[in-house]
C-alpha cells in the first residue's frame, strides 16, 4: 500500500518512503515453513509459519450530524507487539466509491493531508494495550459509509480486517424537543391530577362512612335509652 500521501504528525518529517512504499504484500512473502528472504525489514532469516492476527470492531454504530465519534478497533496476536506494528484505517462511501485513507500509525500517528478527514481525525489507541481506535470529529452526513481497521504485527502480516458501518442521523430540532417535553410533562402531570382525585375521593368517601356509622350508632343508642326507660316505667309500682 503506497504511503507518499501520507503526512507525518509534523511537517518536518516524512514517512521513509524506501522503506515504507510497501508496508506488506502478502503475495511477495510465502505463507507456511518457507524461507523469508533476507531483505525483508520485517522479518529475520528464520523459518516460522505466519500467523494471523485478529481484529475487532463493532458492526454498525450510529452518530448525531455534528458530534464526535470514537471508532472502537482492537486486535489480538500471538506474536509480541513489534517496533513495526501499522494500523490502517480507510473509508468507503455509501455509494461505493473508491476507498479513502482515513488514518495511518506506524510508531507515530500520521492524518490525512487532504480529503474529506483532513483535521478531523486523531488517535485515541494504545497498541500496548491492544487498542487501535480513533475519534472522527465533527460527524457529517457525508460521513455515511463503512470503515475499516487493518492491523499488521510482524511476523502476524494476516488476518482479519475490521469494519464497522457508520450511520449518521441528523439532530432533533428544538421544536420537536420542546413538543416532546409538553407531552411528557402533560402527561405525568394529568397522571398526578387523577391519582389525586382518587385519593380525595376515596378519603371523603371513608369519612362519609365514619359518619354514617356514627350517626347510626348514636340513633341506635338513643333508641335503646328510650326503650330502657318506657320499661322501667312500666315495672314501677302504684303507690296505694
Amino acid at each position: 500500500m503506497a504511503l507518499t500521501s501520507w503526512p507525518t504528525a509534523s511537517s518536518s518529517s516524512r514517512l521513509p518512503l524506501l522503506v515504507f512504499a510497501e508496508v506488506i504484500d502478502q503475495n511477495q512473502y510465502p505463507q507456511g515453513d518457507e524461507k523469508i528472504r533476507s531483505d525483508d525489514p520485517y522479518h529475520s532469516e528464520a523459518l516460522w509459519p505466519v500467523a494471523a492476527i485478529e481484529v475487532y470492531t463493532s458492526k454498525e454504530v450510529y452518530a448525531v450530524n455534528g458530534t464526535n465519534l470514537r471508532l472502537k478497533c482492537t486486535f489480538s496476536s500471538s506474536s509480541p507487539i513489534s517496533p513495526l506494528l501499522s494500523v490502517t484505517w480507510n473509508f468507503q462511501p455509501e455509494d461505493l466509491s473508491s476507498h479513502e485513507p482515513v488514518f495511518y500509525y506506524l510508531k507515530e500517528p500520521y492524518t490525512p493531508s487532504a480529503g474529506r478527514f483532513k483535521g478531523r481525525v486523531t488517535w485515541d489507541g494504545n497498541i500496548e494495550h491492544y487498542d487501535a481506535s480513533i475519534v472522527i470529529w465533527d460527524i457529517q452526513t457525508t460521513d455515511n459509509g463503512t470503515f475499516t481497521c487493518q492491523v499488521k504485527n510482524p511476523r502476524d502480516i494476516d488476518g482479519t480486517i475490521g469494519e464497522v458501518r457508520l450511520r449518521v442521523v441528523q439532530k432533533v430540532s428544538f421544536s420537536e424537543i420542546h413538543f416532546l417535553a409538553i407531552a411528557i410533562g402533560s402527561a405525568c402531570g394529568l397522571m398526578i391530577i387523577v391519582v389525586t382525585l382518587v385519593i380525595i375521593c376515596r378519603h371523603r368517601r371513608k369519612k362519609q362512612q365514619e359518619k354514617t356509622i356514627e350517626v347510626a350508632d348514636t340513633e341506635l343508642s338513643r333508641e335503646k335509652e328510650k326503650l330502657k326507660n318506657i320499661g322501667e316505667k312500666e315495672i314501677t309500682p302504684l303507690e296505694d
